[in-house]
């Protein structure tokens, strides 16, 4: 059973994720919370497997719960937000989070997303994180790229697998361009993590965008 918190400050979405959540024989709903603070507080006594955060609330946003929940060693977090909140969405995944869903994603969506992330797959959307981290990567500090030196340490079939996964692509999907078993993209997935000290996929493709491997405006499954 996977135990989910709910974090909004709507109580209105938090009973609409419950109840689509809630119909599902391996998902439960342990917890709610109306801000970041709250649960903060909530998961120093509740055991969860993963939390949605909304983004922006009261007292302490998402960003900053986020931030101290995985420094904690709690659940995997999965950012909520609106199109127009995508700068905080990205702070939030820098600070640890393990995806980002928009609020407008449908049902069959959001399962798979809880499904995937407790797996150990930070999974998001191709279509949300080529339009977010385009949006972004003009803004990142040029000190940040200089990090591009890692690149080096891996083989030019990491860099390519690196590369696929920065444009949103699946395991599956990347096995099927590049001639190779899934469980060779897996493997390969694996050491890049390792090599670049990375925590999963999504700090993976943040770290695609910030060394410049893909650049702002370039076709994301191109």
């Amino acid at each position: 059973m996977i135990r989910v918190v709910l974090v909004d400050d709507q109580e209105l979405v938090r009973a609409g994720f419950t109840m689509v959540l809630d119909a599902q024989p391996d998902i439960e709903v342990v917890g709610e919370a109306g801000d970041g603070a709250a649960a903060v507080e909530l998961l120093r006594s509740t055991t969860a497997d993963v939390v949605l955060m909304d983004v922006r609330m009261p007292r302490m946003d998402g960003i900053e719960a986020t931030r101290r929940i995985v420094a904690a060693g709690g659940p995997k977090v999965i950012i909520l937000t609106t199109f127009d909140l995508d700068e905080y969405a990205f702070a939030a995944i820098k600070a640890g989070a393990g995806g980002f869903l928009l609020k407008d994603a449908g049902p069959a969506q959001l399962i798979e997303a809880i499904r995937a992330v407790h797996s150990g797959d930070a999974v998001v959307a191709p279509s949300t994180t080529k339009r977010l981290l385009d949006r972004f990567a003009l803004h990142l500090p040029d000190e940040e790229r200089a990090a591009s030196g890692a690149l080096e340490t891996l083989t030019e079939r990491e860099r390519e697998v690196l590369l696929q996964v920065a444009r949103g692509l699946s395991n599956a999907e990347i096995a099927e361009r590049l001639y190779v078993s899934e469980a060779t993209v897996k493997t390969h997935m694996g050491r890049i993590l390792m090599k670049l000290n990375l925590r999963d996929r999504v700090q993976a493709v943040v770290f695609a965008y910030e060394t410049g491997l893909v650049k702002s405006g370039q076709n994301g499954r191109g």
